[in-house]
């Protein structure tokens, strides 16, 4: 490991490294963090047939299955017979978690009854682990989300049609035939419009500081303003399709000596766990199809997520505070997308496995609302101190596909964590502070207290510092929602 500059550490291409591997960390967030295992998931990566580097860990790395959550890995789609490789340990079990942001037209100040509000959300706004809540939709519903994304729950009443430009991709990647098991589809009829458990949630939160005046201005953004953030994936769906492949995959390597072999493919890898099919393979192509479909429920999700909160803004307030939708980005993501590689144009497939795409402000795909600025990206931290929106370069693309972090990062496993935190000591500081917190299960505070999460403030320095996105205006919560 060599130090390459104040923010970025270089792991030279070794003992099976096919590119080098970059990791955002200064002294001190290294010095922090180094105990943790996902450096040498990094490392791993690495090794991914088809791989064209640097191979990425952004600021808020930690471990995961297989990737460190925080890594960015792309495949030339042109390697060898079939592609390079895509892998469902490189976009994780819940496809698509991703955040989306509402801005209100009224300042936190305004708000008669905060208490009150935040009772309404928790009562109208399902969440836990068991997808009870969903509404009800039919198979044809389920399968026509699957193929089309956003647009469909927008055709069923669960979204607006201005929504669906400040969507990541407009709300849908394209799957050629959706197909995914039945047992994906029975979760998944039960649990749209879910938040779900774990780190999911849905906030009310003040914005507390504008660092980029033109940005703020351009994402509608002022000091004192009530802003609301959704954070939350595709439910029992995603992680079935996840489930599904991975385990098929799986059942394809077999050890030999430290590492894993696939006959057919010819393939071997360090870890089991990175278990890949080249891209245009069968195998390939199923999981990218499903795993599209699972990004497009994911996508709805968060559509009839936040048609439920406007629904409730208006009940209690009397209008729904012109709840507008700044954008919605997803961070557990393959995506089919061109990059410049050594100078030269390839079409990869990138895997953003807790990472967040972050295109400049010249980017076609990008409403001109944006033009000049930089795509919107949400990062949440932890439910005592803030999150955080940053934009993605002015124009053109950052050095690591056009990526950035996508939270705090855990510090700390759910299991460390329950053992340091008591629920209830922390419910009242929180209170203190001014945090009011609904939570169905009472082990989510423990695990999801901040002293389980890395500084977020610093995770944000790190990734401008890097040069990846800049920072344009810092949250406040002030209610939470969570499972």
């Amino acid at each position: 490991m060599e130090r390459e500059d104040e923010f970025v550490l270089r792991i030279k291409a070794h003992d099976g490294m096919l590119v080098d591997a970059l990791l955002i960390a200064d002294e001190e967030h290294w010095n922090k963090q180094s105990d943790d295992r996902s450096p040498q998931q990094l490392v791993n990566t690495a090794h991914l047939p088809g791989i064209v580097g640097p191979a990425w860990a952004m600021a808020d790395w930690h471990f995961g299955y297989g990737f460190p959550i925080g890594g960015v890995v792309a495949t030339d789609l042109d390697w060898g017979d079939a592609g390079g490789v895509i892998s469902p340990g490189g976009v994780g079990f819940d496809i698509n978690c991703g955040v989306r942001l509402v801005t209100l037209d009224i300042d936190a100040s305004q708000i008669p009854d905060l208490k009150s509000l935040g009772l309404s959300l928790a009562k109208d706004i399902p969440a836990g682990a068991s997808g009870r809540g969903g509404v009800e939709i039919s198979e044809s519903d389920l399968d026509a989300i699957g193929m089309e994304g956003t647009r469909a729950a927008v055709d069923i009443g669960w979204g607006e049609d201005s929504d669906l430009g400040r969507i990541e991709s407009g709300g849908v990647l394209v799957p050629e035939e959706g197909n995914v098991s039945e047992r994906a589809k029975k979760r998944g009829l039960r649990a749209l419009g879910t938040l779900g458990s774990g780190n999911h949630f849905l906030e009310l939160q003040v914005v507390e500081q504008i660092v980029d005046a033109e940005a703020g201005r351009a994402f509608g953004l002022h000091t004192g303003q009530l802003v609301a953030m959704i954070h939350t994936g595709s439910r029992g769906f995603g992680h079935q399709v996840c489930s599904d492949h991975v385990q098929q995959l799986e059942r394809g390597y077999r050890a030999r000596g430290n590492e894993w072999h696939h006959e057919e493919w010819n393939l071997t890898l360090p870890d089991r766990q990175l278990a890949a099919a080249p891209f245009h393979s069968k195998q390939g192509q199923a999981y990218f199809d499903a795993m599209c479909t699972a990004a497009n429920y994911a996508f709805a999700n968060r559509s009839v997520l936040t048609q439920r909160l406007r629904k409730v803004l208006k009940q209690e307030l009397g209008r729904d505070g012109s709840a507008t939708l700044l954008y919605d980005v997803a961070h557990n993501i393959a995506k089919v997308e061109n990059h410049v590689v050594h100078g030269k144009s390839c079409q990869c497939c990138v895997h953003r496995k807790g990472a967040t795409r972050a295109l400049g402000g010249d980017n076609a795909e990008l409403s001109s609302a944006f033009s000049g600025i930089g795509q919107p990206v949400m990062v949440p931290g932890d439910m005592g101190t803030a999150s955080w929106i940053l934009a993605g370069p002015r124009k053109g693309e950052n050095r690591a596909f056009s990526s950035s972090c996508h939270g705090a990062g855990r510090a700390l496993s759910r299991t460390a964590a329950r053992k340091l935190v008591d629920s209830e000591t922390l419910l009242g500081e929180l209170a203190q502070m001014g945090i009011t917190v609904h939570a169905k299960t009472p082990n989510i505070l423990a695990e999801e207290a901040p002293a389980a999460y890395k500084d977020v403030d610093e995770v944000i320095r790190l990734t401008s510092g890097a040069g990846l996105a800049r920072p344009v205006a810092r949250l406040r919560p002030l209610v939470v929602i969570k499972g």
